[in-house]
């Protein structure tokens, strides 16, 4: 969980935020910010080299300023927000060695954890590493976090206010947060290949596509509250699936073809290649 509590956040400093990156995270953590609308956050600026296009619609969008070189803009703030690809980081991390005197430094690249961090930046830099899901676009996130070990109580206030701003937030260990990148990452997109293939499975029973959508879209939600209101799965599976009946007859054949160790293998997968990021 978040530890900061809300006096604390309350009584922030003013901080500057640079974003370095304007994709899809970008923008959900922007979105969520702005959303936030927290007083301590004087500024945001938001960075992409390449896409002007881009910059123009989110300056638009969010009232932010934007710019084409990061570099120029870290002296002017207080955190740096890195949402840019894994395998750019050696390099982005070489140029803001160059630039950076006590900027807490944040990234949200998967397999980019503060052991990598802290050995491309000069000593004594506080960072933190954020694994945020899809659903910070709509303020849902499930992120799971770990700071640096120069992390002071003042950065912990941002971190909080970042990850508050889109979603709920769990701090774990280094290793952690490698191991649970498929769950809390990646695993929605193996939910929407599920909401896909039962999605397909009611078109073929002569719905229409819209009719398919109300259709998963209404039992997969019902479902994830009744999670909420606290059940056990395997208590809710059972209410479902009555011995020997329909239900436990598809149950049958979901592990007839692997499904639990599908899940796991591809859990496995997602680890082992998000961790090779940050080998390099």
């Amino acid at each position: 969980m978040v530890n900061s509590n809300e006096k604390e956040l309350n009584e922030m400093k003013n901080t500057n935020l640079l974003i370095v990156g304007a994709g899809r995270m970008a923008e959900a953590i922007l979105s969520g910010l702005i959303n936030s609308r927290h007083p301590a956050l004087e500024k945001i600026t938001i960075t992409n080299n390449t896409d002007e296009t881009r910059l123009a619609q989110l300056k638009q969008s969010y009232n932010v300023q934007t710019s084409k070189n990061w570099q120029s803009e870290v002296q002017h703030h207080d955190v740096i927000l890195f949402a840019a690809p894994p395998n750019t980081h050696h390099n982005l991390f070489q140029k803001l060695s160059e630039l950076i005197t006590n900027q807490l430094v944040i990234t949200v690249a998967a397999g980019i954890d503060p052991t990598y961090m802290e050995k491309r930046l000069p000593e004594g830099v506080p960072v933190c590493w954020i694994m945020p899901n899809t659903a910070a676009q709509v303020g849902q996130s499930m992120s799971t976090y770990v700071c640096g070990k120069y992390v002071n109580e003042t950065h912990r206030n941002i971190i909080s206010l970042i990850l508050l701003s889109i979603g709920e937030a769990e701090e774990l260990s280094e290793q952690q947060v490698h191991d649970l990148t498929a769950i809390t990452g990646s695993a929605p997109a193996f939910v929407y290949a599920f909401v896909e293939a039962l999605e397909e499975a009611a078109i073929e029973n002569g719905v229409t596509p819209i009719q398919a959508r109300k259709l998963v879209k209404t039992m997969l939600s019902g479902s994830a509250a009744m999670i909420e209101s606290g059940y056990e799965p395997s208590e809710l599976r059972n209410q479902v699936a009555s011995p020997g009946g329909s239900t436990a007859e598809g149950l049958n054949k979901l592990e007839e073809g692997g499904f639990n160790t599908l899940v796991k293998d591809a859990v496995r997968a997602t680890n082992e290649h998000a961790r090779s990021q940050g080998n390099h």
